[in-house]
């Protein structure tokens, strides 16, 4: 708010305390009210940019500014009557940034029928005609610039809480597809050096190491999934896919270039072939895995025991989520003939 903006209001009450004849004492409190009045007004606005730009409340200090205000424009009006409307612009300009916007608007109503009423019972020579349209100008003219402040003001408070959520909802997806598809991956290999521990330990032993390895690894992937750093490289999620499936006894069909692929597109079919990868690990009991790119398409398709009319899991709807912010559309079917799954993802 600009501080000084109202103050060619007050030549209204002087002039008519330095041109109308009266007792000397009643032009010195009169003029003493005036300078007490634009004081006040100047300190209280000033508060409230220092408040109001720090985010801290004003509400408490402004009152008492109002107070000041209201009791210079009683006091003016007991000495010089309808020359003391010229202070009605100041309160309902200094009101409506100081108050909760109903008071606000309240002080607003309340200056303009004041100012024209005074207007009615007074000689129209006098022009309080045109002070009363002053204070309403000045009213509908605050009250839009509150009013659109206090709407851009929920607006950035909206956009701040939407990108909380969406950030967090970022980091649970990224969470759980990472963790989802590197504990599987753990899991399956840890099942397997058990089962390898008496028959052939050197290949247990090689086992063990790469689950070490794989827990490096998503460790490594949490804490920049956590960051905001975590980008799925589609290359190393082919090459991924065939070992979780391998360690599965899964027999893989996965291409080794991801070149066929828009650049554009590599990164959200990389998220989507980890979760697709690690729900056929987990869910399908398949034999056989086929996984299929082109240039703005992944469909990974298994023969294994289908959907089954099972609820769709939190993976496939971050998986929804991530594809449907790209613009794109996944479907997920059971395979021909009611046997396996297909999972196709088209951007």
């Amino acid at each position: 708010m600009v501080r000084g903006v109202w103050l060619v209001f007050l030549v209204f009450p002087v002039l008519d305390l330095v041109t109308t004849p009266r007792p000397v004492w009643q032009v010195v409190v009169g003029l003493a009210l005036v300078v007490v009045f634009a004081v006040a007004y100047v300190r209280g606005s000033s508060h409230l940019e220092r408040t109001s730009r720090r985010g801290l409340p004003t509400v408490r200090g402004a009152t008492v500014c109002l107070a000041v205000l209201l009791g210079c424009t009683v006091g003016s009006a007991l000495l010089i009557g309808a020359g003391s409307l010229g202070f009605l612009p100041f309160v309902v300009a200094f009101g409506m940034f100081a108050l909760p916007i109903l008071p606000a608007i309240g002080i607003g109503v309340a200056a303009t029928l004041v100012a024209g009423a005074a207007a009615v019972v007074t000689d129209p020579g006098e022009g309080t005609w045109s002070v009363a349209i002053i204070v309403f100008a000045v009213g509908v003219m605050t009250g839009g610039v509150r009013l659109v402040a206090d709407r851009g003001e929920q607006y950035e408070r909206m956009s701040r809480d939407l990108a909380i959520v969406e950030e967090r909802e970022r980091v649970a997806r990224d969470v759980h597809d990472v963790l989802g598809h590197s504990l599987t991956v753990v899991t399956v290999k840890a099942e397997l050096a058990e089962r390898l521990v008496d028959l052939d330990p050197e290949r247990a032993k090689a086992e063990l190491a790469e689950i070490q390895a794989l827990s490096r690894q998503a460790l490594a992937e949490i804490r920049a999934t956590v960051g905001g750093l975590r980008v799925a490289r589609l290359g190393d999620e082919l090459a991924s896919a065939r070992t979780a499936l391998a360690g599965a006894g899964i027999e893989a069909h996965v291409p080794d270039d991801p070149g066929a692929v828009d650049p554009r597109h590599r990164t959200v079919l990389a998220w989507v072939l980890r979760e697709a990868t690690t729900n056929v690990v987990r869910h399908s009991d398949a034999d056989t895995c086929w996984v299929e790119v082109g240039t703005n398409r992944l469909t990974v398709r298994d023969d294994g025991r289908g959907i089954d009319g099972r609820p769709e899991g939190n993976g496939i709807r971050g998986l929804r989520e991530r594809v449907g912010a790209a613009g794109g559309r996944l479907s997920l079917e059971t395979g021909p003939e009611g046997h396996g799954t297909v999972l196709e993802v088209t951007l």
